[in-house]
């Protein structure tokens, strides 16, 4: 068993492969995820907030519905693409999708440490140490000229909005026909709504939705979609 000492905004990824394990562990679930549920076999860690923490478990859910389907879809029509995935956490989607040419995820030092040991990736996937803010990052992929899809999920809403524009001009300047798919919180649920697993981890929201869409409008990337966690995802 892997003993889990990450706190702050790193310590959220473990609420949101937990919510995915547990689905997929349903016989109803809407996802399957069997990566999800071998990770958290692994971990030595109280999930206990998590648990019981319907209103993160159902947004988790909700975005990983709408990002699979976006990303299906985009992979379909782009099937050598070049996909980054955006402090990546444990997210195990490069698992559960297939139909692509390079896959990196990318995250800070002892994210990317915890995933090596959980996730040992070579060959098409590939894994970069560094912070999304880091512009050095970009030297490791290897587009090629292939179509480039980059996925920010979880992210832009722990930051601020310089932090947001950095990331934006990084991808814009390195990337500029990429394709960004990116989950944005709406200034309602920053404000009112709390979640108690994310609080046990003494993570703050502070992005909302408009500023996001402004840097949109200022970048040169070709294509832009954005995904709020809803339980109108349910639906689609």
């Amino acid at each position: 068993m892997e003993k889990i000492t990450l706190t702050g905004v790193q310590e959220t990824m473990l609420q949101t492969v937990f919510a995915r394990a547990q689905e997929s562990t349903k016989q109803d679930g809407k996802i399957v995820d069997r990566k999800a549920e071998e990770i958290i076999r692994g971990l030595d860690y109280d999930f206990t907030l998590a648990q019981g923490d319907k209103t993160m478990s159902s947004g988790v859910i909700a975005r990983t519905i709408v990002l699979d389907r976006l990303v299906v879809n985009y992979l379909k029509k782009n099937p050598t693409a070049v996909v980054i995935n955006l402090a990546c956490g444990l997210d195990t989607r490069c698992y559960r999708l297939g139909c692509y040419g390079r896959w990196y995820n990318l995250d800070l030092p002892d994210v990317v440490a915890l995933r090596k040991k959980l996730l040992p990736e070579d060959g098409v996937i590939s894994q970069i140490s560094a912070s999304a803010m880091d512009e050095s990052w970009t030297d490791s992929i290897d587009a090629d000229g292939k179509p480039v899809l980059v996925i920010i999920e979880g992210l832009t809403m722990y930051l601020s909005e310089a932090g947001v524009r950095k990331i934006f001009e990084i991808i814009s300047a390195h990337f500029p026909k990429s394709t960004v798919f990116v989950e944005t919180m709406s200034p309602f649920f920053v404000k009112n709504i709390k979640e108690k697993s994310i609080e046990g981890s003494h993570a703050k929201f502070t992005w909302e939705l408009k500023a996001a869409r402004r840097w949109r409008r200022c970048s040169r990337i070709s294509s832009f979609r954005e995904s709020t966690a809803s339980s109108r995802a349910w639906r689609l």
